[in-house]
């Protein structure tokens, strides 16, 4: 029986599309911290409830979950979508109730009263560019993304960062989301001979592409350097196609901390040993839940006025990243560099 005094909080993430790959893993990781919330106090001394709404695949799809959402008597919205439905979000959100944008982004000035808990594009690309350019005199770069705004504008920041490595770029280009025809572009990128290409596609998208890059024998000959692969990415991939691929997070389940080793044990003890893998986009739903819970305990309601006023001055109670117990809501935490090894991430000294 529903508890009498209950929060609802909704968790929007796509269910569908190439995002839907890490669906179940962002449920989870959200579950699991409403759980140890409610097992705690809840919110405000109330029981929180958490809804699961589906995103679509288009910003209009977001635009609808979010509105459906505040019908149903959400308090406050948790998502993890791309980029280009963050703003129709956002605009359903407005003056209504607090919206937290969890996955990293693309760096830009988010829309007002939108709270970001991820990393940015300029924080991911800066650690794995100088270490290319000092470990493996990568010179010639070529960038390549799903065609919407999170690839476009990280590969333009991309694109002015590389000649301050001593770079230069030799090639670009963008696919529609969802295509699974990648013969096109690997012709380009065999034309322009790279020392390095940067793809930013898109979940499941990124599985087709990099599919694509080792059919074609680019591996053992071409580096690749994201912070758009994840753990569950990488399942998709067989081992050889992991072969010089470098992926830039500020999140590993790999990294040794107290912070993770805790939130690990949680995880597997509430979903057992074959859970879905813990990567940095599912994790940003607990971290996005702990900070909303943390923003509303410290203004005493559920405004979003109010809470966007607390955002980076509120510390959250969990979290999996870093090293302090207790990180600020929306403050910036370690960024890692790692190589494939298999379906390994070993983590590199930067």
């Amino acid at each position: 029986m529903r508890p009498l005094n209950t929060v609802q909080i909704s968790l929007l993430i796509q269910q569908t599309g190439p995002a839907g790959i890490w669906s179940p893993s962002a449920e989870a990781c959200a579950r699991l911290a409403v759980s140890e919330i409610n097992r705690q106090s809840g919110i405000l001394r109330q029981h929180v409830e958490l809804v699961v709404e589906d995103a679509g695949t288009t910003d209009a799809d977001a635009r609808a979950a979010a509105r459906r959402a505040i019908r149903n008597g959400a308090q406050g919205i948790v998502g993890m979508l791309p980029s280009y439905a963050r703003h129709a979000v956002a605009a359903s959100t407005f003056n209504v109730v607090p919206f937290i944008y969890t996955p990293q982004y693309e760096g830009i000035a988010p829309e007002a009263q939108t709270i970001t808990t991820g990393e940015t594009a300029e924080e991911l690309l800066a650690p794995g560019l100088r270490w290319l350019s000092d470990h493996r005199n990568a010179r010639r770069y070529f960038l390549c993304g799903s065609d919407y705004v999170w690839p476009r504008t990280s590969l333009s920041i991309a694109r002015s960062m590389i000649p301050r490595v001593g770079g230069e770029v030799v090639g670009e280009a963008y696919m529609p989301v969802g295509t699974d025809d990648y013969d096109s572009l690997i012709a380009r990128i065999k034309r322009a001979k790279p020392d390095v290409v940067l793809p930013y596609f898109l979940g499941g998208d990124g599985i087709a592409f990099n599919r694509a890059f080792h059919e074609a024998g680019l591996c053992p000959h071409v580096l690749r350097f994201t912070s758009a692969i994840d753990e569950t990415i990488v399942y998709g991939l067989p081992p050889e196609a992991t072969e010089n691929l470098f992926v830039s997070s500020g999140y590993f389940a790999s990294v040794r901390s107290h912070n993770n080793g805790a939130f690990l044990e949680r995880y597997h003890t509430a979903y057992g040993d074959a859970p879905p893998p813990v990567n940095s986009f599912g994790q940003s739903c607990y971290e996005g839940i702990y900070s909303l819970a943390s923003l509303v305990e410290r203004a005493e309601v559920f405004d979003a006025r109010a809470i966007h006023r607390l955002a980076g001055r509120i510390q959250q109670q969990r979290t999996a990243r870093g090293s302090k117990s207790k990180a600020v809501v929306g403050g910036r935490h370690p960024i890692f560099l790692a190589r494939l090894d298999g379906y390994d991430f070993k983590l590199l000294a930067v």
